[in-house]
C-alpha cells in the first residue's frame, strides 16, 4: 500500500484570491513504513507573498526569485503522488491550492482526486477527539510526537510530522525504517534543516547497560516480589521465554 502524506505551502489563505502554492512536501510510506523517498519543491507564484503568511513559514518572495514556476515542476509532482492514497490535514486548504494550480496549466491533468484517494487526518481527528483542538500541534502533544524542530511551518517537516501523527492516531506502526533512497531533495532554504533530517532520519538512541550494581538491585526486587507472591515472577517467565 503507497500512500504519500502531503503538505504545502501558499502566499496567503484564499486560492479564489489568486494565491499560489511555494512549497510542496511530501513523505511516502509503503506499508505503514517511511521508505526515505520523498519529494520537496519550492516554487515561484508569481506574486507577493501575504505578511501574515511569511510569519507563518518564514519563506519570502526574495528567497523564491530564482526557484520555478508550477508548470515546470507539475509533470514530476503528478508523477510522484499518481495513485497513491494522499493523507493531508485540512485537506480541503491544500486541494483547493493544488487543483488551482493544475486547471491554469495548458496539459489536462484533472482534479487531485481524480489523481489519488485522500484521508484527512483533521476529520479524523474531529471525529476520535470531538470538541477538542485538533491542528497539528494539538495532536503532537496528545499523541507525544516531537514537533520540537517546528518553529516555523515547513512543507516537507509537516508533512514528517504528520505522518508520525497519522500512525500513532491509528493504532499502528511509529518507529520508522528510512532506506537509503531519496528523490527530489530540495535547495536549501528555510526548509533545508528538514530535509537533512528525513535524509538521515531520526538521530540513533544510545543503548546503556545496566551496572553490576543495579542490576543486583533489580534481582533483589524480584526476589522480594517473588517472597510475596507466592514465588511467581512475570518478569522472570517472560525472560525464560525470550520475550523481556
Amino acid at each position: 500500500m503507497r500512500q504519500i502524506v502531503l503538505d504545502t505551502e501558499t502566499t496567503g489563505l484564499e486560492a479564489s484570491q489568486g494565491h499560489r502554492i511555494i512549497e510542496i512536501g511530501c513523505v511516502e510510506l509503503i506499508n505503514r513504513r517511511l521508505t526515505g523517498n520523498h519529494y520537496h519543491q519550492y516554487i515561484n507564484p508569481q506574486r507577493e507573498i501575504d505578511q501574515g503568511a511569511i510569519e507563518v513559514h518564514g519563506i519570502t518572495s526574495e528567497f523564491l526569485t530564482d526557484k520555478p514556476l508550477f508548470a515546470q515542476v507539475a509533470a514530476d509532482f503528478v508523477d510522484f503522488i499518481s495513485g497513491a492514497e494522499l493523507i493531508i490535514h485540512n485537506a480541503p486548504f491544500d486541494l483547493g491550492f493544488l487543483d488551482a494550480e493544475l486547471q491554469r496549466l495548458p496539459t489536462q491533468y484533472g482534479a487531485v482526486r481524480e489523481l489519488c484517494a485522500v484521508i484527512d487526518t483533521l476529520v479524523m481527528a474531529r471525529a476520535k477527539h470531538p470538541g477538542q483542538r485538533n491542528n497539528l500541534d494539538a495532536l503532537c502533544q496528545r499523541y507525544d510526537v516531537d514537533n520540537s524542530q517546528r518553529d516555523l511551518h515547513g512543507a516537507l517537516l509537516d508533512a514528517e510530522i504528520l505522518a508520525d501523527v497519522y500512525l500513532a492516531m491509528t493504532g499502528g506502526q511509529t518507529t520508522f525504517q528510512l532506506s537509503d533512497a531519496s528523490a527530489n531533495s530540495g535547495d536549501g532554504g528555510p526548509g533545508s534543516q528538514q530535509i537533512r533530517r528525513l535524509a538521515t532520519g531520526r538521530a540513533a538512541l544510545p543503548v546503556i547497560a545496566a551496572t553490576p550494581a543495579e542490576r543486583s538491585a533489580h534481582e533483589a526486587q524480584l526476589d522480594a516480589i517473588a517472597a510475596s507472591s507466592g514465588g511467581r515472577v512475570l518478569w522472570r517467565e517472560l525472560a525464560e521465554r525470550g520475550l523481556a
